[in-house]
């Protein structure tokens, strides 16, 4: 592979990466529902 593909693929797998890094945060900082809540969605 070259030089500008290996650079482009380790970009692309950097944003993946990170969007499931913030996806993860994210939903840890947000708290589980209470019971009710979780039932009321079910």
């Amino acid at each position: 592979m070259s030089a500008d593909a290996v650079i482009l693929m380790l970009v692309a797998m950097t944003i993946l990466w990170g969007g499931l890094v913030v996806a993860v945060v994210r939903l840890r900082r947000h708290g589980l529902p209470d019971g009710d809540e979780l039932h009321r969605d079910l």
